[in-house]
């Protein structure tokens, strides 16, 4: 991780991250901020940091150090803002002899000293933090992060759920109960997608102010966590053929197998059993999701204590387990079992063999969800 926030003045900030919207959003607000309002066009100087190759991110460097040791043009505050860099990480251009030697003269001219009136910005989709110019500049930079969360993780949902809660309230929107969770569910971890769904909403609504699961279902665009989502709803339903299907579309797209599994099929399968083990031994409420987490918050803890929590330790990440609500019956909870174990056991054979990771989860979809003879 990178080092947290500095609490300084520092005149360097560095904002990266692999939610590329919200980083661009984020320098350039700051960059607003720290451009006097009379300076005009004179009162930055924007280098654009998307390099084609090596060379080309050393000739960037350059133009950066020229502009960090150039006056302002009227005097005053100038700022310089190294925009979108792709050539700070260990991959692409960034690979090169003349992309580290240039960002390392970068941060010479920084710990040599930027004058007073210089403020410098860089904005990047990530940094290499083995390099000595990373541990060199952490000392003197404010650093902002901005990660897509990893959706294969259980938990996921909980930052992604307080960011659109935050927009729709900025845009007077409320939601009935699950409908926001399911606007998270579809849209996923892309935040630029999710702003839009939000802005589409609006104006869908006109003066009514309250959206509906409905609405959610007949406007939004399906990201890839959205896909995701929707092969998790076949295997809820147990439908095999539309999840044979979604499968093999994602897998075309160049999915990876394991993240299919842990994104998708793993947590889908995994909320099937706790529901429907926990059904079996308590009453939950059904109906409405509110009445749902009231029903979980009710339980002894020695029957939540392995349930799923959201990051901050606040509650249940319920809004998984409550979809899952109405699937149980298609399952047994000896197939459930079944069916975890499984998804163990292909998770292993995609790390450890070498069959066609495609048919490792074909086959697991046909255990899981072929109906049993009786």
């Amino acid at each position: 991780m990178p080092p947290p926030k500095k609490k300084t003045t520092s005149q360097v900030n560095v904002l990266l991250g692999s939610d590329e919207a919200r980083v661009k959003e984020a320098a350039l607000a700051l960059v607003r901020s720290l451009t006097p309002q009379d300076a005009g066009d004179f009162g930055n100087d924007i280098i654009d940091g998307t390099a084609d190759n090596a060379d080309h991110a050393g000739q960037i460097c350059g133009n950066v150090c020229m502009a960090l040791q150039t006056l302002p043009f009227f005097g005053g505050t100038k700022v310089v803002w190294l925009k979108n860099a792709n050539f700070l990480a260990d991959s692409g251009a960034g690979r090169g002899q003349d992309a580290v030697n240039g960002f390392e003269r970068i941060v010479n001219v920084v710990e040599g000293g930027l004058g007073s009136d210089v403020q410098f910005v860089i904005s990047a989709t990530g940094i290499d933090k083995r390099r000595n110019s990373y541990k060199r500049l952490s000392k003197l930079a404010n650093f902002e992060v901005f990660d897509k969360p990893d959706t294969s993780r259980a938990g996921w949902e909980g930052p992604v759920l307080a960011m659109a809660s935050s927009k729709a309230k900025e845009l007077g929107i409320t939601f009935e109960s699950g409908a926001l969770e399911l606007l998270v569910q579809m849209a996923g971890d892309d935040t630029r997608q999710m702003e839009n769904e939000l802005e589409k909403i609006d104006l869908y609504l006109g003066e009514r102010r309250r959206a509906g699961l409905k609405t959610v279902q007949g406007l939004v665009s399906m990201s890839r966590a959205g896909v995701l989502w929707d092969l998790g709803n076949a295997i809820g339903k147990r439908d095999l053929s539309r999840a044979l299907e979604l499968l093999g579309t994602l897998m075309y797209q160049g999915q990876n197998a394991i993240g299919l599994l842990l994104a998708a099929i793993v947590p889908r399968v995994r909320s099937l059993l706790l529901i429907k083990d926990l059904g079996s031994r308590y009453k939950l409420n059904k109906f409405n999701y509110s009445g749902f987490c009231a029903s979980l918050e009710g339980l002894p803890s020695s029957a939540t204590g392995h349930l799923p929590r959201k990051k901050d330790g606040t509650g249940f990440n319920a809004y998984p387990m409550f979809l899952a609500l109405p699937e149980t019956g298609n399952f047994t909870l000896d197939e459930l079992h079944a069916a975890y174990k499984a998804c163990l056991a292909a998770n292993a054979k995609l790390v450890t063999s070498s069959l066609d990771p495609k048919l490792v989860l074909e086959r697991l979809l046909v255990g899981i969800l072929a109906r049993k003879s009786r």
